[in-house]
């Protein structure tokens, strides 16, 4: 996957306290066993009506929000249960990012471990953020080299463990992120098999489905 260094885009504010992940994807769009879908159930119960149809007074159907790609949140963003359903409908949807002051701890894991970068922001620069993308046509950038998100003159620093930002820029999930560390992998392995002949794994192609040795 190519470099991601820059975000830049429309920034939506969702400002609901405590949205949790029930609310982010309802239960009956967890019956799927694909991914495939999800964009439609994100927010399902806020963006639309009971018939299906949209609520044009909610903050993602409004026009100049359309194409938002990044969120900006209240207070514990998507507290609740582990849900990864609704990270990957929120990247469905088109969403990169999403600054708040603080998140629910399982949804912060699940996020960053699949590239969607949350950012903390504390609620009083969350609040000058908000004031001045209102004059800068609601636009925002987020810089993962700068570790610096900027809003027209406005510019703030933000913090991020140096895994989750090389996965995010780089495009690795977990699985690539741990083949990166293969040779040491193999070295442990081979060390491990060692000294503990009688643990070692044999290949599942030789007749025995990968059972101990």
């Amino acid at each position: 996957m190519s470099e991601h260094k820059r975000i830049e885009g429309i920034a939506a504010p969702l400002l609901i306290d405590n949205l949790d992940t029930d609310q982010i994807m309802p239960k009956q769009f967890l019956r799927t066993i694909t991914k495939e879908g999800l964009d439609r159930g994100v927010l399902f119960d806020l963006r639309f009506h009971p018939d299906g149809s949209p609520r044009p007074d909610f903050v993602l159907n409004r026009p100049e929000y359309k194409d938002a790609s990044i969120v900006v949140g209240g207070s514990n963003f998507g507290c609740g249960s582990s849900r990864e359903h609704a990270v990957w409908g929120l990247q469905q949807l088109g969403v990169e990012a999403v600054i708040a002051p603080s998140f629910g701890e399982i949804f912060f894991s699940n996020a960053l471990n699949n590239r969607l970068l949350l950012i903390v922001l504390e609620q009083d620069r969350v609040a000058l953020l908000l004031k001045t993308l209102k004059t800068n046509r609601h636009r925002l950038l987020i810089d993962l080299e700068q570790m610096q998100l900027s809003c027209g003159s406005l510019a703030f620093a933000f913090t991020l463990a140096e895994r989750h930002r090389k996965m995010i820029v780089e495009g690795l999930d977990m699985v690539g992120a741990t083949l990166q560390f293969l040779p040491q992998i193999i070295a442990f392995e081979n060390r491990h098999e060692a000294v503990s002949p009688w643990a070692k794994v044999l290949p599942a192609d030789e007749g025995n489905h990968g059972h101990i040795a």
